[in-house]
């Protein structure tokens, strides 16, 4: 699907995508046939050439920020260290992009690596290592997305029910806030309430919910999206009462949203998928505001449903009527507020 290039000049900052090379590991998965796999399997390679590509196809994409997918992971370290190499790799590609050989682009500014919070205490050793491997570090992201039937989520994802409010885990949450960290939060929409618990029990700690909370449409929730909504439309307003939270917009164009159910870049224009994610856009803006809430692309995986410059298409259609001011905080100043990387503005 081909488009012209609305708003072609308007400043981005994508707050939230992936680097990746799974093709040793696509082998290890029993269900090729789940539409997350498959459609990784589309894209097993995504590193720097593939990032630039997206990110050069049309649109003024003048940042963008990593986020963790257990890719890079340091070969021989332990369970806890090994995802400094994940920041390492990903820390090297942001040096790429800095150098400007390739355009003006800061690629990577900004890092959101993991850690594992199940450790408690034990956690601070590793955000203190992982703090100190670059300045463009930020914060973590610990998913949690867990539902009971295992054809929701499919084989990669193993986080245990009810994570967010695990005692041990909110041992190792603490100290996010002791060193200025920020927490990306992966839940799927039943388990919002979570995650409003987890904001409630740390009122000082910046959370970003990441992919509008995650709305369902396939696996036991195919065509229900219209009758969950009601409900997850008030626990996005529950959670937006609580002000250290903001809210990413997009990852709707995952295969566990349904919108669209078919894919890989199921060719719809970049109209028809405005209008499927209407309801759940405005309603996540309506709810925070536009200072608290941000595009992202969720690239590579949202290219399911949408080629880059597509998705961002479907993005400014839906902003059509928004002022300048709340287009600049939507597209590029939230995001580069809530991670640190204001210098992108200059």
């Amino acid at each position: 699907m081909t488009e012209a290039i609305l708003e072609p000049d308007l400043p981005i900052i994508d707050p939230h995508h992936h680097l990746w090379d799974l093709r040793p590991m696509m082998g290890a998965f029993p269900e090729p046939h789940h539409p997350f796999i498959a459609a990784v399997a589309r894209s097993p390679y995504y590193t720097f050439n593939e990032l630039h590509a997206d990110t050069t196809s049309g649109h003024n994409v003048i940042g963008t920020v990593f986020m963790e997918c257990g890719a890079f992971y340091r070969s021989g370290a332990g369970d806890a260290l090994k995802v400094v190499g994940e920041v390492e790799y990903v820390n090297g590609v942001a040096a790429q992009s800095a150098s400007g050989l390739y355009g003006n682009q800061r690629l990577c500014a900004a890092i959101i690596g993991h850690a594992d919070l199940q450790l408690g205490d034990g956690v601070r050793d590793v955000l203190e290592t992982l703090m100190a491997t670059t300045a463009r570090f930020k914060g973590i992201r610990h998913q949690g997305a867990w539902d009971a039937n295992p054809d929701t989520l499919g084989p990669p994802f193993h986080a245990p029910p009810g994570l967010y409010r695990d005692a041990t885990f909110r041992e190792g949450f603490k100290h996010l806030g002791d060193l200025g960290l920020t927490f990306d939060a992966w839940v799927l929409e039943p388990q919002l309430a979570d995650v409003i618990d987890l904001a409630r029990a740390f009122p000082n700690q910046p959370i970003v919910l990441d992919h509008c909370g995650t709305p369902l449409g396939m696996g036991p929730y195919h065509g229900k999206l219209h009758e969950r909504f009601d409900g997850w439309r008030q626990a996005i307003h529950d959670l937006a009462a609580c002000p250290n939270v903001t809210v990413k917009l997009g990852g709707l164009a995952m295969s566990f949203a349904g919108m669209p159910d078919h894919g890989p870049e199921a060719g719809l224009p970049s109209e028809t998928l405005a209008a499927m994610w209407r309801p759940y856009i405005e309603t996540c803006i309506e709810a925070f505001g536009p200072t608290r809430a941000m595009f992202e692309s969720n690239y590579p995986v949202d290219k399911w449903g949408a080629s880059y410059p597509v998705l961002w298409n479907a993005f400014k259609r839906l902003t059509l009527g928004a002022s300048a001011d709340e287009k600049r905080a939507l597209y590029a100043g939230t995001a580069a507020t809530f991670y640190g990387i204001e210098d992108l503005l200059d």
